[in-house]
């Protein structure tokens, strides 16, 4: 969606002479059948229970988070809630709650996840019939849905700033809240269950993600080369730097 792999594939393959073929993109679920299968040596993706398990069933080996992206709160432009330029999502949904503004408990997984610990984090369980169903029969459709609705929902904040969800009548609200950040983790295929691993590779790009020189990169990605003026991805070494 953002371009961002090709890039870091290409400076991996000028740096080291490694080959990086990309076998397996989409759902978590197809990316979990390709590990099983033993059809790559190397898996990134959001952290989460499909990680764990190939970590636990013995597919992948040696788990580590390298970056996150943002999650945002999108929301009607006339804003019921009055949470406009907020910087803390837990605040934000509080002051959605006080004004039983509409929201939509979005059933994607990672927005799931978060929101629920916004919830907590914000000290309220959310009840009442100002908060929405899913009922959307695709995860693209929800900001529709939301608007449709005159309500908030939680989404990422690539798929509404590169068109994969139509935000048309939409707008992000709140935005930059470190907590509102999720996981990616990288991990290799377990060479002890899958000989023909390139583990070496896998093992090289790992590290390569995880080294000073791409992680000051992925913060000046997405400002210098999407043209979006503000970081799409954060590092792990660099946390603070979040502009």
């Amino acid at each position: 969606m953002s371009g961002l792999w090709p890039e870091i594939a290409r400076r991996f393959e000028a740096q080291t002479g490694y080959r990086v073929e990309v076998v397996a993109t989409g759902p978590r679920p197809i990316l979990d059948e390709a590990m099983r299968k033993g059809e790559a040596d190397l898996l990134t993706m959001h952290s989460g229970d499909i990680t764990t398990d190939l970590s636990a069933d013995g597919i992948c080996v040696n788990m580590r988070p390298w970056t996150r992206n943002e999650l945002v709160i999108v929301g009607p432009p006339d804003d019921p809630a009055q949470i406009r330029g907020m910087t803390n999502g837990a605040a934000a949904l509080r002051k959605i709650a006080e004004s039983k503004a509409r929201f939509v408990d979005f059933q994607g997984i990672g927005s799931r996840e978060l929101t629920h610990n916004l919830w907590r984090l914000a000290s309220l369980e959310p009840k009442g019939d100002w908060i929405l169903k899913d009922e959307t029969e695709s995860k693209w459709d929800i900001l529709q849905f939301a608007r449709s609705n005159h309500a908030y929902v939680i989404v990422g904040y690539m798929p509404t700033r590169f068109g994969k969800m139509n935000s048309a009548g939409m707008e992000v609200m709140v935005k930059e809240d470190p907590a509102m950040r999720r996981p990616y983790i990288v991990m290799e295929a377990n060479s002890k269950k899958f000989p023909k691993a390139n583990a070496a590779g896998a093992r090289a790009l790992s590290d390569f993600l995880l080294s000073e020189p791409v992680q000051s990169f992925l913060l000046e990605f997405g400002r210098g080369t999407n043209g979006t003026g503000r970081a799409l991805f954060f590092p792990l070494n660099v946390e603070g730097q979040t502009r």
